[in-house]
């Protein structure tokens, strides 16, 4: 493993672009190999051998793609040799059953939603949301992303739908998810990075305990971000570089 540098694959989180993370690459080592995955392209949940390929690999994720991560990685221990969760959702955030995918909740919000998206709402709403919403989920609370980019993100037809596609999915994905770590587990070197500022310290003591507990599920390293909100890689991206290369280091020791 110390041949050559590990392969890392960023699964980001709900309503998150690969374009976020670009601070994160531009931290760690020139000669990092890192993939960020499209949400808008590929679902996070996706899986794993429709990712890649290669294998094995390092995941980075965070929120949702955290959940996705942990799935990966007790599902296929073989697959995945080192993890980083960024302020990732808990299994105990199982939503509600009646809107699960596939059911007929599910399917009447899907076609509100496709109803609101051919009538041009989230071209008009998309772009402005965001704009509010970056403030409250990071204490930087200034957005990287070019407004083009917003526009052609968040101002589509279909990104509404996709953005309850993937709600809807990470709600059974930790329930899923929460089966498996039942289970004997065999972890690769984990690091959980948890976010306890901003608009997070209000709910900072039981998160990070839920937090902590998932960590010593896992055998995990944990660093508690002050500074940061939930979106880590737009408050702290130093964070997680810094945790990537210690667990790629954490492998390199084992």
């Amino acid at each position: 493993m110390t041949a050559a540098r590990l392969s890392w694959i960023v699964l980001p989180g709900l309503a998150e672009t690969p374009e976020e993370f670009g601070p994160v690459v531009d931290l760690l080592p020139a000669d990092s190999d890192i993939r960020i995955v499209d949400p808008w392209r590929t679902p996070v949940t996706t899986p794993p051998a429709e990712l890649t390929a290669n294998t094995p690999v390092g995941l980075v994720g965070h929120s949702i793609g955290g959940l996705a991560a942990l799935r990966w990685t007790l599902q296929h221990p073989d697959q995945v040799v080192a993890l980083v969760l960024v302020d990732t959702s808990l299994t105990s955030e199982t939503g509600l059953r009646w809107f699960y995918p596939g059911t007929r909740g599910d399917r009447a919000v899907r076609a509100f939603l496709t109803l609101l998206g051919r009538l041009g709402l989230p071209a008009l709403l998309g772009p402005a949301a965001r704009r509010l919403l970056i403030p409250i989920g990071s204490t930087a609370g200034r957005d990287r992303l070019p407004k083009a980019t917003v526009r052609a993100r968040y101002g589509t037809t279909y990104s509404w739908l996709l953005f309850w596609q993937e709600l809807t999915t990470s709600w059974a994905l930790a329930r899923e998810v929460g089966e498996l770590l039942t289970r004997p587990i065999e972890a690769p070197p984990t690091v959980v990075l948890v976010a306890t500022g901003g608009s997070s310290r209000f709910t900072a003591g039981r998160w990070s305990r839920a937090q902590r507990r998932l960590a010593e599920r896992l055998s995990a390293d944990v660093q508690l971000l002050p500074d940061s909100a939930h979106l880590v890689h737009l408050d702290r991206p130093d964070a997680i570089a810094s945790a990537v290369v210690r667990a790629e280091q954490l492998v390199s020791c084992r």
